[in-house]
């Protein structure tokens, strides 16, 4: 990546697909797989599940605090020093957290391991770094899709672990996961700093930068609102299936699988359009899908009693879209500055991260019906991200009018 994409071979692409692959799996392990231990882990170290809960906030904190400083110090120095380093601390975390029998300490061990974690945000400035055009779009869609696939069947491959490995086996597979990652980005990423290093500014500097840029922050809003849907369904899923109706665990990490189908016929029909449209009118197919999930949702809750198919059909449609609009948004947003990936892809997905995390926070405290909740919410974020694409879009005319009407 010295002299640019030049000197990217074929077999580094097909290598980055796969470490990519790997960050997307792994990424799943420290959150979604660890959920069905819980009552284990709280017997162990002799505390509540609520207590529990606490290192899974940390976690998220400790991702958040260290993605916001990798993203600008990768323009500076390279991606893949830091992925190294970042695969080495969360691995001496999960390992910690495995070793220890103090509650304490595993909290610190999580946000040791969390820190580590941080080095994901990395994957898209690679994408940005190795692949252009389509190819780029291709993957950022691949990637969308195997995320919700691998978070789809996380809960059932978390019953497994703790079935067979106990608590400890999330972290030991994760410690696996980690060492596969430390050793393909060791053998086929470049030790060079990335494409476009001619730009340096200070870590406030490119932050401003980005911040300040419209056209950047609307685009990952959009990503950030459509990310919002999926992830509130994910968080509020347990209450509507297992304590409204009823449903055992087992059952409903069957449910989770169906709803990972959605990420698989999402993923072909973006693919698709990304050769046949351009992004922008991408991006309004897959949001138009998610306000007629919301109206869907409305409609099923108003006619027909509380049932898993009720809350699924919706789902389904919601999911689909998520998986159009994202990749498409996220890839119009790093296009903005190519120069800056990494501090680019910290910026998004820090936006992501509040925006996931609020919004389903709201939700779920909602004292209302819940499935009537999640109807409106997605009606209400389409609607805003509709909003914006197309602001978007009038902007860049004007300014390409007046760009012509001053020559």
């Amino acid at each position: 990546m010295d002299d640019g994409k030049s000197v990217v071979t074929t077999r580094q692409r097909r290598a980055a697909v796969s470490l990519l692959m790997a960050m997307v799996l792994l990424g799943v392990f420290p959150l979604d797989v660890l959920l069905p231990s819980f009552p284990a882990l709280a017997g162990h170290f002799r505390t509540s599940p609520a207590d529990i809960a606490l290192s899974i906030s940390l976690f998220a904190v400790g991702i958040a605090f260290a993605q916001v400083l990798i993203g600008p110090l990768s323009d500076v120095i390279g991606r893949k020093g830091l992925l190294l380093a970042g695969m080495a601390v969360s691995m001496i975390g999960a390992l910690g957290c495995v070793a220890t029998s103090d509650y304490t300490l595993f909290l610190i061990f999580r946000v040791v391991q969390a820190l580590g974690c941080g080095c994901f945000v990395l994957s898209q400035a690679l994408v940005q770094d190795l692949f252009e055009g389509e190819q780029r779009d291709r993957l950022r869609i691949l990637m969308v899709t195997a995320t919700g696939i691998f978070i789809s069947v996380s809960p059932l491959a978390g019953t497994f672990l703790q079935a067979t490995l106990g608590w400890r086996g999330s972290f030991w597979v994760f410690a696996v996961l980690a060492a596969v990652v430390l050793i393909k980005a060791w053998l086929f990423l470049n030790n060079s700093r990335p494409a476009h290093s001619g730009v340096r500014l200070g870590f406030i500097q490119s932050y401003r930068r980005v911040l300040g840029d419209f056209e950047f922050v609307s685009y990952w809003l959009v990503s950030a609102f459509a990310f919002a849907c999926h992830f509130s369904f994910i968080v509020i899923s347990p209450l509507i299936f297992m304590d409204q109706l009823q449903m055992a665990p087992y059952d409903f990490s069957l449910i989770l699988l169906i709803y990972g189908a959605a990420y698989v016929v999402g993923g072909i029909v973006a693919t698709l359009l990304s050769r046949r449209v351009r992004p922008g009118q991408q991006i309004i197919v897959g949001l138009s899908l998610i306000l007629l999930s919301g109206l869907t949702m409305l409609y099923l809750s108003a006619n027909f009693a509380l049932a898993p198919a009720t809350v699924l059909i919706p789902m389904l449609i919601c999911t689909a879209g998520t998986t159009i609009a994202r990749p498409a948004a996220t890839s119009k947003a790093m296009n903005v500055f190519p120069e800056i990936a990494g501090t680019s892809a910290s910026a998004g997905s820090t936006l992501i991260f509040i925006c996931g995390g609020l919004i389903s926070a709201l939700i779920s405290l909602s004292p209302a019906n819940l499935q009537l909740t999640l109807g409106y919410s997605f009606i209400l974020l389409s609607t805003v991200a509709l909003a914006l694409n197309r602001h978007i879009s009038l902007r860049a005319r004007i300014l390409e009018a007046n760009a012509v009407g001053g020559d």
